[in-house]
Formats: structure tokens, C-alpha cells, sequence
């Protein structure tokens, strides 16, 4: 199917949106607001901030391949979400806080099947 082909459902475009706002976002806190971070989590490991802003990056890399209908900024959703996982059970968080950070891939899944026509999973290659 070619891209000029493929419709989006409106659900998804503005999960999209968001998660390509709110991952620049989280890069610039980690960028330019280390040192305040370092002093609310001061238990937290040093690699943990640099680790996080690698993480946002990567985040907004895959919410821009999936605008382009690419599978793998899923997986790689997926992936970066194992890693926040690690890094909140790194940092002290509890069970419920820890596991949270699967939630943002469970969102992105549901609204990937949503849309009849528009469905955004078997459209992605």
C-alpha cells in the first residue's frame, strides 16, 4: 500500500502529535534542566538523566516513523518503554510507578486498532 494511500484516523494523528510534543519536551528538561533534576533525585544513579534524554530523543524518532507508517517506531516504543522501567525500579519508584511506564504503549497500541478503514496497524509496513 503506498503512503498516498493510507489514511490516518484522527485519534491517532493527534496521539502523534502529542507524543512528538510532549518527547521534545522531556529532551529539553533533560538538556537543559539537569542540574534542578539532579537536585529533586538525589538518590538518582548520574547515568540516569543523560540515559533519559537519549530516551526522549529516541521517542520523538519513533513518533515521527510511525507518522511515516514505519512498524518499527512501535517496537522501538516498546523498547524504550523496558528501558524506563529499568530506570524507575533504578530510582527508587514503587511497583505501580514502575510498571507505569508500559502505559504510554498500551495507549498507542489501542488507538493503532481503532478506525475501521483508518486503522493504523495494517497500514503500517
Amino acid at each position: 500500500m503506498s503512503t498516498e494511500g493510507k489514511k490516518r484516523h484522527g485519534c491517532l494523528t493527534a496521539w502523534l502529535v502529542l507524543m512528538i510534543v510532549m518527547n521534545s519536551l522531556a529532551a529539553l528538561v533533560y538538556l537543559l534542566g539537569n542540574a534542578i533534576l539532579r537536585r529533586s533525585f538525589p538518590n538518582a544513579p548520574g547515568w540516569v538523566f543523560s540515559v533519559l534524554l537519549m530516551v526522549s530523543v529516541f521517542n520523538l524518532v519513533c513518533a515521527i516513523a510511525l507518522f511515516k507508517w514505519r512498524k518499527w517506531g512501535f517496537w522501538g516504543f516498546l523498547a524504550s518503554s523496558v528501558i524506563g522501567v529499568v530506570i524507575n525500579s533504578k530510582m527508587g519508584f514503587g511497583y505501580t510507578e514502575t510498571i507505569s511506564g508500559f502505559t504510554g504503549v498500551f495507549i498507542l497500541y489501542g488507538i493503532l486498532q481503532i478506525g475501521k478503514d483508518k486503522k493504523g496497524w495494517p497500514q503500517l509496513e
